[in-house]
């Protein structure tokens, strides 16, 4: 059976995410997004949506951007 990178479980029904040409196995999305999603430069968290993005810094929404000086950008419009 193929065997979760992130938890190491073995499941009949895990799945595999290509990613920058690397495939990835999971078992779960939780663990596929706690592998891949890009964190938040300001709060830390996971980036499951859209989020925004400045020269490579990853930011979850508007406020987190602003609170670390980036002004430019704004997640609506």
């Amino acid at each position: 059976m193929p065997t979760c990178e992130t938890c190491g479980n073995d499941y009949d029904k895990a799945f595999q995410v290509l990613m920058n040409g690397q495939a990835h196995t999971f078992d779960s999305f939780e663990c596929a997004i706690h592998a891949l999603a890009p964190t938040c430069k300001y709060c830390g968290t996971r980036i499951v949506g859209h989020g925004l993005e400045k020269s490579g810094t990853y930011y979850c929404c508007d406020h987190c951007a602003q609170e670390e000086g980036v002004t430019e950008l704004r997640d609506r419009l």
